[in-house]
């Protein structure tokens, strides 16, 4: 059941009108012309807030529900039991937070239509405190494999397959056409792009999240997608600084380390961020990793002065927001507790705090922390203003609301999807094609096996489906038999006995290992004597595991329907393979030496 919001309750009320003009907030125009009078304003709301406000402004936090007033009652519950309040009405007049992030499985996201109602209702709230403020409502779109708003908004490649595409251009494009939608239902933050270098095949938590493993390249693209994020006024978010590329630990479940020398991140991290900031960057992340060659006391990065403060606010001279990753993840927590965390971070020199897991337990820290000293309240000042600088940048202050006509009117237009099918069609890379078989004809008969992971926000189905149902509407007879990402023996055996009689069998893997059961599902396929063609799902490396045979294989660098698809007209032969590969793909039997360097494809 779609909750379509009706379109009077979208509209700005009369009495939010008021809370905004006696904020004084001038025409765009004026603002841009005149620097010293937005900061006077904003000092002036500043000097009116209470400690409790200006600590509460800081942070950034999950709610359950699609409504902010009125969420389902195990929403009501996850709160209470999480939070301590019912809705997010509640959590912006007990603590004063200053952002909201959005979570699918926070059921914040269900259509455009009710995740609009919800800004607005988020707004509204922020509009009756005492001190009227709007909220900073983000989210994580990175497309591709990190996407929560779904269909029918607009999914776009994810950050490795438009480094395959290798077009700044589209990166542009992605990020305004992808802000100009998210802004039209009211976030107008994006935790996008990663800035990372992926220089580690072995990365468990960046992989296809980063551009790639050059990182002038991916200097580039990040500096074009923040300038397109921008241009529709949605902060664009550069993460995790000083860089997560080359870690073997998932900063989610434990604490990585990065080996670099200090050197080694000037050239290889670093280049990211001094674009990002050189495009102007809004806001910018920081990871928890340890970096020794940047600070020996083994700090998580989130919480280090000499990352933070050192590196990124002198040495790169950025005076924008920083953000935390979550202070839910366990690379933040393992050193201090989490009534420290969020004071150690304010003293590192960061300005927002993403999500803790007990928002008393960190607010009331802080409040400890200023009340004996430890953290002037300047220095809450210093981060605030920074933080509705960017809200006044981005138009909060003057247009804090969406309207139903804005989101039907941009979410999800057929223009915005032909574009979104037309960088897909140039990122698809074909890897190896040894004995011609692609493209394939016309009316052929195809098996379609291999892995099933769960699909990204708002696909339309299981990836060997989506393939399926495309290549059918491209004129194939098609069958799809998913084995999922551990298939067993008898799986195995029940997809080589019906890749007989096919013309050809297309398998999908999903970070397939050495001797893993989805190399031995290619195995036994390729020994059935039926053309067996390859696809990557998500990491490009799966190549290097398969046993040879293989008639051809492709990398789609993730599995959302407008990826597959793209692959499906590939296959077809309706456009050519134009993607390259953004990263090496190393031997897996010398890792030293590549099987495929960066810049590989192949035509036809």
């Amino acid at each position: 059941m779609q909750h379509r919001t009706s379109r009077r309750s979208l509209l700005t009320t009369t009495a939010a009108v008021a809370a905004i003009t006696a904020l004084g907030s001038p025409s765009p125009a004026q603002a841009s012309s005149d620097t010293a009078e937005p900061d006077r304003r904003l000092r002036a709301i500043i000097a009116r807030m209470s400690v409790e406000e200006k600590i509460g402004q800081l942070f950034v936090m999950r709610v359950y529900g699609h409504s902010a007033t009125a969420p389902d009652q195990a929403d009501i519950d996850a709160n209470l039991r999480e939070l301590g309040v019912r809705d997010a009405a509640e959590l912006i007049a007990k603590y004063h937070v200053g952002g909201i992030i959005y979570f699918t499985w926070a059921h914040n996201t269900r259509d455009p239509h009710q995740i609009a109602g919800l800004s607005n209702g988020i707004q509204a709230a922020g509009l009756a405190q005492r001190v009227p403020l709007p909220l900073l409502i983000a989210t994580d779109q990175e497309h591709g494999a990190v996407c929560r708003v779904g269909k029918p908004a607009t999914l776009f490649p994810g950050a490795m397959a438009m480094g395959a595409g290798g077009s700044t251009g589209d990166a542009r494009t992605l990020g305004r056409i992808s802000g100009a939608e998210l802004a039209a239902i009211g976030i107008r933050q994006d935790y996008s792009p990663d800035a990372d270098v992926n220089i580690n095949p072995a990365n468990p938590v960046i992989g296809v999240r980063s551009f790639g493993a050059d990182p002038a390249a991916v200097a580039r693209m990040v500096a074009a997608e923040v300038r397109g994020y921008q241009e529709s006024s949605v902060a664009a978010t550069a993460k995790h600084f000083p860089g997560h590329g080359d870690t073997s630990v998932d900063s989610h479940t434990g604490i990585p380390v990065i080996t670099h020398t200090r050197e080694q991140w000037a050239q290889l991290d670093a280049p990211p961020f001094r674009a990002a900031i050189d495009a102007g960057i809004d806001a910018i992340m920081t990871a928890h990793i340890q970096f020794p060659a940047l600070d020996p006391s083994n700090d998580p990065a989130t919480l280090s002065h000499p990352i933070v403060t050192g590196i990124l606010r002198e040495q790169l001279g950025y005076d924008g927001v920083v953000i935390t990753d979550s202070l839910g993840m366990q690379g933040v927590r393992d050193k201090y507790g989490d009534d420290r965390v969020p004071v150690l971070a304010l003293k590192a020199g960061v300005d927002q705090l993403l999500d803790p897991p007990k928002l008393d337990v960190a607010f009331n820290g802080l409040r400890a922390a200023v009340a004996s000293g430890e953290l002037p309240e300047p220095r809450l000042d210093e981060s605030i203003l920074r933080i509705l600088r960017l809200k006044d940048r981005r138009g909060l202050f003057a247009r804090p609301y969406v309207t139903a006509r804005g989101v039907d009117r941009t979410v999800g237009t057929r223009a915005h999807l032909a574009a979104a099918a037309s960088m897909a069609e140039r990122t698809t890379t074909l890897l190896a094609n040894p004995r011609g078989l692609l493209p394939l004809p016309r009316g052929r008969h195809l098996l379609i096996v291999g892995a099933d992971p769960d699909s990204p926000s708002g696909t339309t189905g299981p990836p060997t489906k989506v393939l399926a149902d495309a290549l059918t509407g491209l004129g194939f007879h098609v069958r799809a038999l998913p084995t999922g990402t551990l298939p067993s023996q008898a799986q195995i055996e029940a997809a080589a006995r019906a890749a007989a009689g096919q013309d050809a069998v297309i398998v999908g893997t999903y970070n397939a290992g050495a001797g893993g059961a989805q190399s031995r599902l290619v195995a036994a396929l390729v020994a059935t004597g039926v053309p067996v063609v390859h696809l990557a799902l998500r990491n490009p490396y799966d190549i290097a595991y398969l046993a040879p045979g293989y008639a051809a294989s492709l990398a789609t660098y993730c599995w959302t329907d407008v990826e597959l698809r793209a692959a499906a007209r590939v296959l077809a032969g309706r456009v050519g393979p134009r993607g390259r590969l953004p990263v090496a793909v190393p031997r897996a039997d010398d890792p030293t030496h590549d099987l495929y360097p960066i810049g590989h494809g192949l035509s036809y």
